[in-house]
């Protein structure tokens, strides 16, 4: 006979041993090498496998040493062909014999979960290489299928610079020319294949001290978009839903978001006071709360979206300022730069686990620079870092003219072209594009090499846009 009351309590007991047990949490991480002193990969494998809840990894290239070391962890890893490959693959033979040489000795002991065919293309390539994208994605996929590989998808990430506008989110729309002739062929592949599309939300990039709580995950009263009648409380959520909305608007809102780099650093140069560790504690511990609560945004509140923190380790040979040095949650001796909750077994604080490093500005152990002051009718105007080389800005300069942008001023004759030097030539080209793609912050990033400014750089006869 069914003894009723010793149901009730041995239900009652499970029911209170489920309370005693931690919450399980995961989150991504973009695992970078740009370090003269990071640890072997095989001591980072261990290291996440066994004391972190990292359990996916992205990492910019297809090394052999990493995906050697990551066998058998159980942490899914996706894995990047550079950009330069991108007109080799759209030869079948060429990119059957890069998936036999790069990645079949390596699955499926190491999980590689996706391959990514380049990064940023759209932002960094030319219109060659740009257009040769999708069909390299396409002939990559079924050169894997041919291979045996059929459990891996194929994608390729984004920066927000793909969107016209981005805020109100029920507004936001890719660029034009991109949407129809890149972007849709891109979706309609990702919709066959059950890939993701992936972008790199960097709520850093738009920065402005009065929206400082509303960047960082902390308590705030919220941004309401009046078209969707949707309240917003954080940056990240509006960004991935303007992605959404901009999907919608092709006909592909279907197919999954993955949020493939975001992250704050948590030191800077005396510029960029936002660059603190108390600020990089807040918005990846807000991240990281997110993500394990299961909730999506306001306009996909039923999808948790994977998401791929930027980055592991701090990386001391980065090019650009300080604080693209200072994005890791670990410094290479595996201590953490502060405390989120990624190690096992830890409370979360979002406090730094030690004295924060003195080198450049806006750090506890350094009186922080003021807040800027907005500038009179909010002129701003990218400018290229100090410390920004020939090279970088050359580059800039190549890439902001292959773009459309009317480049005419700073030619032979023009009224920018004194003086003759590719730093002051760069300085208009570089804000001429910021002001045209929309004055987002990040149209002014230029693989960090270039800075917001409020001063009005124009002078005699040479009138920058603001």
């Amino acid at each position: 006979m069914e003894n009723k009351p010793n149901k009730k309590l041995l239900l009652l007991l499970l029911f209170l041993v489920a309370l005693s047990f931690p919450v399980v949490t995961s989150i991504g991480v973009n695992y970078g090498t740009l370090g003269n002193n990071l640890p072997p990969p095989a001591q980072v494998a261990q290291f996440l496998k066994d004391k972190t809840v990292i359990d996916h990894i992205k990492i910019f290239d297809i090394n052999p040493d990493i995906l050697r070391a990551f066998a058998n962890t159980g942490i899914s890893v996706t894995v990047t062909v550079p950009n330069g490959e991108i007109p080799n693959l759209i030869d079948f033979a060429y990119a059957k014999r890069y998936i036999e040489a790069n990645i079949k000795p390596f699955y499926p002991q190491t999980k590689i979960q996706v391959i990514l065919i380049g990064n940023e293309v759209l932002h960094w390539d030319t219109p060659e290489v740009q257009n040769k994208l999708v069909p390299a994605m396409k002939i990559f996929y079924q050169a894997l299928g041919e291979s045996g590989l059929k459990g891996i998808k194929v994608s390729s990430p984004h920066s927000l610079g793909i969107l016209l506008r981005s805020n109100p989110p029920s507004a936001a729309r890719f660029r034009p020319g991109w949407d129809v002739g890149i972007l849709a062929p891109m979706l309609q592949f990702l919709r066959e294949t059950k890939g993701p599309f992936m972008v790199n939300p960097y709520p850093y990039f738009g920065y402005n001290p009065k929206q400082e709580d509303f960047l960082l995950f902390r308590k705030n009263k919220g941004v309401y978009d009046r078209f969707s009648k949707r309240w917003y409380t954080n940056s990240f959520d509006m960004l991935l839903d303007a992605v959404y909305m901009s999907m919608v608007r092709l006909k592909y809102p279907d197919v999954e978001i993955v949020a493939a780099e975001t992250g704050w650093p948590s030191a800077g140069e005396s510029y960029e006071p936002q660059c603190t560790v108390e600020n990089a504690a807040s918005y990846n511990g807000g991240l990281l709360r997110k993500y394990n609560s299961g909730t999506g945004t306001p306009l996909m509140p039923k999808r948790k979206i994977e998401t791929y923190i930027f980055g592991l380790f701090n990386e001391n040979t980065k090019p650009g300022s300080i604080a693209e040095r200072n994005f890791g949650l670990f410094r290479p001796d595996f201590t953490p730069v502060y405390n989120i909750g990624v190690l096992k077994g830890e409370q979360a604080h979002p406090t730094p686990s030690s004295p924060a490093p003195k080198a450049g500005g806006g750090t506890k152990d350094k009186p922080k620079s003021k807040s800027p002051v907005e500038p009179a009718q909010n002129k701003q105007f990218c400018m290229p870092k100090v410390e920004a080389t020939d090279a970088q800005l050359q580059s800039n300069i190549n890439y902001v003219c292959s773009q459309g942008v009317d480049c005419t001023s700073i030619q032979v004759g023009g009224s920018c072209f004194t003086p003759n030097t590719i730093r002051s030539h760069a300085a208009f080209a570089m804000n001429s594009y910021y002001q045209k793609m929309g004055r987002n912050n990040f149209n002014c990033d230029f693989a960090g090499t270039g800075v917001v400014a409020s001063a009005d750089p124009s002078y005699g006869t040479c009138k920058y846009d603001s």
